[in-house]
């Protein structure tokens, strides 16, 4: 008995396994990390705040070439976006007065602190510019309204993708090399999408190239992202994340194969500029998701310090040990 306990040999002298390897599962099938406390309201603050601050930069750019007519849609994208995205971040807490509560204190090691912060110093510098583009008064504070927003716009489109990272959700963490850059990436398709969206094709160049950059580092950092997960990046690609990454993946790359075309044609360059700023909410609401369902999942967080292990000098004895 003891010998058979010990596994058959095969005919070529290779033993035949008796224990099958063991599967991880916790007590009474419960969460190892706790689903976020984040609503709804979320995944649209996280895609507003990286719309306001690329536009931002658009904006900026448009401006230092004298057109005007993109660099007024950039400014009130802005504009609008982060007053959108304020409403939704104050309806997630319940009411205004926790987000004047997060800024008694600065605490630089905690990205929410510094997010506070940065939305509420680029807030005022979004509207104001808006304001003074769409008024043409005060030309010299609205243009340092302007630079200002945009100085501070990538920080206000990529802030979020840190404050996932540093929580415990597995699909988060474990995404904290790439997701800042999914995030700006993210931010800059949505930014020239919606300007190819409001201007006439002769003035969105700029918005065209901002897409094409974006759109292509959002399609790297993803796959990048995949590639480094391995089995661990399955919450971004099955169920419904997985439906909603799909979909952005599909209409990112529709979008900018259509931005080849957009300076010629008034209809391509909208329909593709719609393409990508929905492909870029996509994104946001798909890994938002992602992040959920891997928190609800065990075997998620295991695997993923499983995989941290085997990663150390010497680690995949360890590994093996904590099967």
């Amino acid at each position: 008995m003891a010998a058979a306990g010990r596994g058959r040999r095969r005919s070529g002298g290779g033993e035949v396994r008796q224990v099958p390897d063991a599967d991880f599962s916790s007590y009474y099938g419960r969460p190892v990390v706790r689903d976020t406390v984040w609503g709804a309201d979320i995944p649209s603050y996280l895609f507003l705040g990286g719309l306001a601050g690329a536009s931002s930069g658009l904006g900026a750019g448009a401006h230092l070439t004298g057109n005007r007519e993109l660099a007024l849609a950039a400014k009130a994208a802005a504009a609008g976006a982060i007053s959108l995205s304020m409403v939704a971040l104050v309806h997630d807490l319940g009411r205004p007065a926790r987000f004047v509560n997060m800024l008694r204190v600065l605490k630089v090691t905690s990205p929410m602190s510094v997010g506070t912060w940065l939305v509420s110093g680029y807030a005022p510098l979004a509207l104001t510019a808006a304001a003074c583009a769409v008024t043409r008064r005060l030309p010299l504070t609205g243009a340092a309204a302007t630079f200002g927003a945009a100085a501070i716009g990538p920080a206000v489109a990529s802030y979020t993708a840190v404050l996932l990272s540093d929580t415990a959700t597995p699909a988060w963490h474990g995404a904290y090399q790439e997701l800042p850059y999914l995030f700006v990436g993210s931010a800059a398709t949505a930014a020239g999408g919606f300007g190819m969206l409001a201007v006439r094709p002769d003035r969105a160049r700029q918005a065209v190239r901002l897409a094409i950059a974006g759109a292509t580092a959002e399609l790297a950092a993803r796959h990048l992202l995949e590639r480094r997960l391995g089995a661990n990046s399955e919450p971004y690609h099955t169920g419904r994340p997985g439906t909603l990454m799909k979909a952005a993946e599909a209409l990112t790359v529709a979008g900018l194969a259509g931005a080849m075309f957009a300076g010629r044609h008034r209809a391509a360059a909208a329909v593709s500029g719609a393409a990508l700023l929905v492909a870029s909410a996509l994104t946001r609401f798909g890994v938002f998701e992602a992040g959920r369902v891997s928190a609800r999942d065990p075997k998620y967080t295991v695997d993923l310090q499983r995989d941290r292990i085997r990663r150390l000098p010497g680690g995949g004895s360890a590994a093996t040990e904590v099967q």
